[in-house]
């Protein structure tokens, strides 16, 4: 039986917003640069949405209007920014604030933490559907790209979303792969138009065979850190439960899990939970009483302290600015 919020009657399925473009570097320290720099000014912040839309938006972006558009859908989905609906605005957030002004831990995405942060925000939340279902539904570790393709709009019928164009799906899956497998210049492509995706350093997706074939790249991850992990682990759970255990099949294989979205192995998964106690200092609890693995919580975690675990994995790496 199908689990998860993309089966919810109530889910909302997102195939688009992007305009074909890939995250690339510097587009979310731009976009929060953008935003911030109307919330310290009294007579913009009321009504401050022009930053993506307004006639100066290409110029200030340096970039096509599509692209500007791009630009706000990356910030927004990575949680750089958000939309105030009630106010008729968008702001920075915290987590924004935090990696993203100029003494932030990471302004210019150099430390692999914040691409695991954004990796998460993209594939352990449901909002992007072909990233969430991917890496929590897709059944096999390796994949062609019409065979993503067939399935998720094969998915779309199912649950009878409507207005989803199969054009629109296989737009957003040529997105998916370039958003973690890096495209070689050529004789056809521009040096602009190859310039990778921050999340292609992260190995998760690798290209096999001559034509069309990936694979999705399981293993310890050596690069994805104890602060990062908490934080999914946390947010996970906030979004999940609200009992004071979580099982470790929910944590290792249920859509949205830690273990799904970073590819993990169970044994490596066991090794990153039995050291969380550790790194959430207190929070968590790692259990194998009677054959019955769970992590234990000890005490409610807010979200903006969970990014605090984050800071860990940047150890006394000097903050700089590019």
């Amino acid at each position: 039986m199908a689990r998860g919020p993309l089966f919810q009657d109530t889910y909302r399925p997102q195939f688009s917003g992007h305009e074909t473009f890939p995250l690339r570097y510097g587009w979310l320290k731009k976009a929060f640069d953008a935003v911030r720099a109307t919330e310290e000014r009294t007579d913009l912040w009321s009504d401050n949405k022009a930053v993506f839309a307004g006639e100066d938006a290409i110029a200030r972006f340096g970039v096509g209007k599509n692209m500007v558009a791009s630009i706000r859908h990356w910030a927004t989905a990575a949680g750089v920014i958000e939309d105030d609906p009630e106010h008729g605005r968008v702001g920075t957030t915290h987590l924004g604030r935090c990696f993203f002004a100029e003494d932030g831990l990471d302004p210019y995405m150099e430390h692999p933490a914040t691409s695991w942060l954004v990796h998460w925000h993209l594939c352990g939340r449901p909002d992007k559907t072909t990233w969430f279902w991917a890496f929590s539904h897709y059944p096999a570790p390796t994949f062609e790209r019409d065979e993503l393709l067939k399935r998720l709009v094969r998915l779309a019928k199912e649950r009878n979303w409507l207005r989803v164009a199969t054009t629109t799906i296989k737009s957003d899956v040529a997105c998916f792969i370039r958003t973690y497998v890096a495209r070689q210049p050529s004789g056809k492509t521009g040096f602009d138009d190859a310039l990778e995706s921050p999340l292609t350093e992260l190995g998760l997706v690798k290209p096999v065979g001559k034509h069309g074939g990936f694979r999705f790249v399981r293993g310890p991850h050596p690069s994805l850190g104890a602060g990062v992990f908490c934080y999914a682990v946390t947010d996970c759970w906030r979004r999940s439960s609200s009992a004071r255990t979580l099982s470790f099949e929910a944590l290792a294989h249920a859509p949205g899990s830690p273990g799904r979205v970073f590819l993990l192995e169970e044994n490596d998964l066991i090794d990153r939970l039995a050291r969380l106690g550790e790194t959430s200092r207190g929070a968590y609890e790692w259990s194998e009483t009677a054959g019955l693995k769970q992590l234990i919580r000890n005490r409610d975690v807010p979200a903006e302290a969970a990014l605090a675990f984050i800071e860990a994995d940047f150890g006394t790496r000097t903050r700089e600015a590019a």
